[in-house]
């Protein structure tokens, strides 16, 4: 069993989509290349009924990845979330020490994450750095490159 994965409303819709797109979608495009690849012949010796054959498992595999995931997700009520400390779909704003650049982020579960849309994983090196910290708190994270200092400035949902 895996364990939960707490999702906001648009994160729940997301892989909901996602999981009907490749049940129908995915799947169908998957039996017609395994269908045209049997009709080319010995099956033994045929690369693209295998090619097709291994992309069917690997579909089943996310299938089953992302049922797994819905069947664990606890949708989060983001009326009653606490803007006191950095928590799980907290908003921050940070002030990197060394650079002054300051950088907004929402923490996410890891299905959630998208750095380009500036959400972190709370268990990325960064969302666990940040976790429990308060307006003011210097957060250290130790980075490939040394040890990044974050100030926390701002905490919304």
């Amino acid at each position: 069993m895996s364990a939960l994965t707490y999702l906001t409303a648009e994160g729940l819709d997301k892989i909901k989509k996602e999981l009907q797109l490749l049940r129908t979608k995915g799947r169908s495009e998957i039996a017609k290349a395994i269908q045209e690849a049997r009709e080319k012949g010995d099956l033994a010796e045929n690369a693209e009924y295998h090619a097709a054959k291994e992309a069917q498992g690997m579909l089943e595999m996310k299938i089953a990845h992302l049922e797994d995931t819905l069947s664990n997700a606890r949708l989060v009520d983001m009326s009653r979330l606490n803007t006191s400390k950095v928590m799980l779909l907290s908003k921050v704003k940070l002030k990197n020490i060394q650079t002054k650049q300051v950088v907004n982020f929402m923490l996410v579960s890891e299905s959630e994450a998208d750095l380009k849309a500036g959400k972190i994983s709370i268990s990325s090196p960064i969302g666990k750095g940040l976790l429990g910290k308060v307006i003011g708190d210097v957060a250290e994270i130790i980075i490939p490159a040394g040890i990044m200092k974050l100030e926390v400035l701002e905490i919304a949902v």
